[in-house]
């Protein structure tokens, strides 16, 4: 017997207002993981910065790693600099894994002004470095906010993908937090 799938997303007002921009990938397979990280969280806005040669939404290995994510890739949208990634956006936020960097906030902490933005209807978006380096101290610049992903270990960052899911993850959560507390 083969079941069929039904397929229901919720939707809430932060999803149509929150872009993922990856500044400069490097791996399609990263680029379709990021567009599954999304939708398992109901985020459709993937963006990408002047992606590498092969780190484009239609390479065959970002299509194979996009699991039931083609929607999210096949919008992907491919920006020239970070100029026109952020534009309309009330809020950038820049993620980073490095130490030692000050006024540096966790995804908990970020999410009450991303969902006080959203509630009056302005968009935020999220910066993600490249899976080498990271965003450079330009790129980082032009946020209001820097988030890091606390981490047990002294590992010194974790997979690009895995940052968007755990980002996106806590957007959700605090959204669904949100709604139920206004309800």
């Amino acid at each position: 017997m083969v079941l069929g799938w039904r397929l229901t997303v919720l939707k809430l007002p932060l999803h149509p207002l929150t872009r993922f921009v990856v500044v400069g990938p490097h791996y399609p397979e990263n680029v379709g993981a990021c567009a599954r990280a999304l939708k398992t969280m109901g985020f459709t806005r993937l963006g990408l910065v002047n992606p590498g040669s092969i780190a484009h939404p239609d390479h065959e290995m970002a299509v194979k790693m996009a699991v039931r994510s083609l929607d999210v890739l096949a919008k992907t949208e491919v920006f020239e600099n970070l100029d026109e990634a952020i534009v309309g956006s009330a809020l950038v936020v820049a993620t980073t894994a490095r130490r030692g960097v000050s006024g540096v906030l966790s995804p908990r902490q970020v999410c009450p002004r991303v969902l006080e933005l959203c509630d009056r209807g302005q968009q935020v978006c999220f910066l993600f470095g490249n899976e080498k380096t990271g965003l450079s101290r330009e790129e980082s610049s032009r946020a209001e906010l820097m988030l890091r992903i606390p981490m047990a270990a002294d590992q010194p960052s974790i997979n690009l993908a895995q940052s968007v899911q755990v980002v996106a993850y806590e957007l959700f959560t605090a959204a669904l937090a949100h709604r139920e507390r206004e309800a």
